[in-house]
């Protein structure tokens, strides 16, 4: 009896050990911050908060427990000090294995950063060094703070700059106190549709948010992953560093293999890998290697060579089967292994349909284009740009070497959708044109219209569209930025045509973006609006042309004369790729080519003539040979008048009508214009407005 008894207690001791053991290798996890970790706006029964969601990502051996509090600031001076609340005194009590701290997006407010910034850094050391003195062992990650968007009310009047300040703190932060950091801020910052207020995010967005606190804390991150760019086919730009990158798990090795060289890295505690070859001259085709343990990747029939971008709205996106002889140049595609392409093809066009449901879920998720790298064939030319196409058989002739080419491009769209979020917040001239887009005087009537009816079944007041400002950056160009390319050709225009003085801000604004973005001062060879009976478009056509001045290492290729005076979308495309390849020939390759059209200089009055003289133009003609049309003065009262013109070698003459006091000569101002003045080379001269220098001579 005394024998059993013992045997009972013996178990029972056994298993309250066991249970002991069990419960002490439960892992408490505090999710400290704001609103945005209490989940304002969500519901806790659905089990909405980010939280929640994480307890359900983590499984029984972690228990998550919620300690936000809506309206908390970090600094301890601020408007709802989180050191003062209970919320504050219950997580320090609950001793806590893994803390995640989100604080600070209530510090924006013009009560708390302005008055207590310098004390923000140490306040925050307060917070991390109590949780310490709890327990040693505690694992703090401090977090980049969520967006604050544009609609919030004090954005531009201080919310949006003492965000980013206290945005670079918080690195900053966590290297000094020796804590894990946590980006809530990347996968969030293009989602404005799911932040409904503009501060809180809806459920998907707290979803996004446990999955990245998932991630950090358990380094899964998914396994190996290579950016989308990278496919068999492609081509790698020559002549600069090759970078290869992706995504693996924190602590993974990666091995890379490419032309007898093999390079290793460990994917960082942000999932993040890369690996850099050095630069190398043209050739292939080759193979690459990518593995870590248990997965192996390889990429065949790679070259090295020049990649060009291109992107803009349906000019260039029109397509080479559609082309003034398109049909038969499909046919000559066949099998043209020196260039490839990379087709970044939308889920959906933006015609006179209303979208579906998927479609709309998709283009909120930036799903909206999708590709990968193609040998240049009968198949895959005939939908490609036919601008892209014909430009890069040029350079791949005139050069001799392999040629890739990224296609993203959308039908319809405007300029601001192509430039980046944050370029577009700190500038205060555009900055607005982010709020309520679609019923917004910025952005061109018929492009709202087209939206609308695209969106017309949406129930997200934020639907996500490509005509949406910054979305075509986000959902297409982005993904391409970490890939070293050659340089980029651009044509779009028609849908901003409404507002000249404003392309012109936003432009250059573009380029510098792009610019900033690839780390490197590309080359950007762009179309100019062609001929059509839109009043808008010669001053339109005129503002391009002097761009290309303002924009270093830009130019410029003319295509008013290959207009159609009712369609948007001329058919004559290898021609206008020509004149783009002659300027990428001589400026970025240095080829002794004539690439500009006749350029003018200056206009003066002499006696009754009006003599305007041109750079590029040693000998001036007429692209018809007949008479010299397109020149029209304007008087002192802003009269119109038509006069006769004459050649002389490089000037053009321009008789005065008697008694007349001239102050502007215009060539080609006309919506559809017939002009024919070109140089020796037949490149035509471009729309102009030239204001009359003063007389020198009677």
């Amino acid at each position: 009896m005394k024998r059993n008894l013992f045997l009972v207690v013996f178990l029972i001791s056994i298993v309250t050990h066991f249970e002991s053991i069990a419960q002490k290798a439960i892992l408490k996890v505090a999710c400290i911050g704001d609103s945005v970790t209490a989940g304002y706006l969500l519901s806790d029964a659905a089990n909405e908060s980010y939280p929640s969601q994480l307890q359900i990502l983590m499984g029984g051996q972690y228990e998550v427990k919620n300690f936000g509090h809506s309206g908390a600031t970090l600094l301890k001076k601020g408007s709802t000090p989180y050191f003062k609340t209970k919320e504050c005194g219950d997580a320090i009590a609950y001793r806590p294995d893994i803390a995640i701290i989100h604080l600070g997006l209530n510090d924006t407010d013009p009560r708390n950063w302005p008055n207590y910034n310098e004390e923000f850094d140490a306040d925050y050391a307060w917070l991390i060094d109590t949780l310490k003195k709890q327990n040693p062992a505690v694992k703090i990650y401090i977090c980049r703070l969520t967006p604050i968007f544009n609609e919030h009310p004090r954005f531009k009047s201080g919310t949006r700059d003492w965000f980013w300040q206290i945005q670079s703190h918080i690195p900053n932060i966590a290297k000094a106190n020796q804590v894990g950091l946590i980006d809530l801020h990347e996968k969030l910052y293009h989602r404005p549709d799911i932040f409904p207020d503009a501060l809180h995010p809806t459920k998907e967005g707290a979803t996004i948010l446990a999955k990245t606190v998932y991630e950090n804390i358990t380094q899964d991150f998914g396994g190996l992953k290579l950016a989308a760019v990278f496919t068999d086919n492609m081509v790698l730009q020559r002549n600069k560093p090759i970078p290869v990158y992706g995504t693996a798990n924190g602590g993974d090795t990666i091995e890379v293999t490419f032309k007898q060289q093999k390079k290793t890295v460990i994917a960082n505690q942000y999932g993040k890998w890369k690996i850099t070859f050095p630069a190398m001259t043209q050739g292939g085709p080759y193979q690459m290697t990518i593995q870590t343990k248990g997965t192996n990747l390889v990429l065949k029939n790679i070259l090295v060579g020049d990649v060009w971008f291109c992107s803009g709205q349906s000019n260039m996106a029109f397509q080479l089967q559609n082309s003034e002889n398109g049909s038969a140049e499909v046919k000559k595609a066949i099998a043209n292994s020196t260039i490839r392409l990379f087709n970044a093809k939308a889920i959906r066009e933006t015609d006179e349909t209303a979208w579906d449901s998927l479609t709309l879920v998709k283009t909120n998720q930036l799903q909206f284009f999708s590709g990968s790298w193609s040998v240049c064939d009968s198949i895959s030319a005939k939908d490609f740009s036919a601008i892209a196409y014909y430009f890069g058989k040029n350079i791949a002739r005139e050069e001799n070497v392999p040629v890739g080419l990224i296609q993203v491009a959308v039908g319809g769209s405007p300029i601001e959708s192509w430039i980046d979020r944050y370029t577009l917040e700190h500038d205060d001239k555009v900055v607005d044109v982010l709020t309520n887009w679609r019923k917004s005087d910025f952005i061109m009537p018929w492009v709202r219209e087209r939206a609308n009816v695209n969106l017309k079944d949406a129930t997200n007041a934020k639907q996500r569209h490509p005509y949406d400002p910054c979305y075509n950056f986000e959902a297409g160009v982005e993904a391409f930025t970490e890939f070293p390319i050659k340089g980029v050709i651009w044509y779009q225009g028609e849908s901003n045509a409404h507002h000249v003085e404003l392309y012109e801000h936003l432009m250059p604004m573009l380029v510098e973006s792009w610019r900033k973005a690839w780390g490197s001062n590309l080359p950007f060879y762009y179309v100019q609006l062609s001929s059509i009976e839109r009043p808008t478009w010669p001053a339109f056509r005129d503002v391009q042309n002097r761009l290309q001045n303002k924009i270093l290492n830009s130019g410029m290729a003319v295509s008013m004369d290959y207009g159609d005076p009712l369609n948007v979308h001329p058919i004559k495309k290898k021609e206008v790729a020509d004149r783009l390849a002659l300027l990428a020939l001589r400026y970025t390759y240095g080829k002794a080519v004539i690439a500009n059209g006749p350029s003018p200089l200056k206009a003066i009055q002499k006696g009754d003539n009006i003599l305007v003289s041109f750079a590029f133009a040693k000998q001036l003609t007429t692209s018809d040979k007949k008479e010299l049309i397109g020149f029209e003065l304007v008087n002192d009262k802003g009269i119109h008048i038509q006069s006769k013109a004459a050649i002389i070698k490089n000037q053009v003459v321009i008789v005065v009508p008697k008694g007349e006091k001239i102050k502007t000569v215009l060539y080609a101002w006309k919506p559809f214009t017939t002009a024919n003045l070109v140089n020796e080379a037949g490149l035509p001269c471009s729309t102009f407005k030239q204001e009359l220098h003063a007389s020198t001579e009677n």
